[in-house]
């Protein structure tokens, strides 16, 4: 029997001009496209931190995606952490910490 797509957990930290910008929007759309669990929110110190879970495939262009983000956005760096998967299905924006 073969084996599905190895499954990643990544939490990820995303610095430069990210609030404001639609950022939380984009990830969301994006990763549900790409069919990840996790959540994203804007952080006090101006950056935005996610958590994408899903095929490694997917998280590793999810994560490439970001180090762009929408049009508007300016990335100036993101730092990646193995993390645990989310406890909930889907992918969600959630309020500011």
């Amino acid at each position: 029997m073969a084996a599905g797509p190895q499954p990643k957990t990544v939490r990820a930290r995303i610095l430069g001009r990210v609030q404001g910008v639609w950022y939380r929007r984009w990830t969301v759309e994006r990763a549900n496209a790409l069919g990840l669990a996790g959540w994203v929110r804007n952080r006090d110190d101006g950056s935005v931190e996610a958590l994408f879970s899903g095929p490694a495939a997917a998280v590793d262009v999810m994560l490439a995606d970001c180090r762009h983000g929408p049009p508007a956005a300016r990335v100036d760096g993101i730092s990646v952490t193995p993390d645990e998967p989310p406890a909930t299905a889907g992918f969600h924006e959630l309020p500011t910490v």
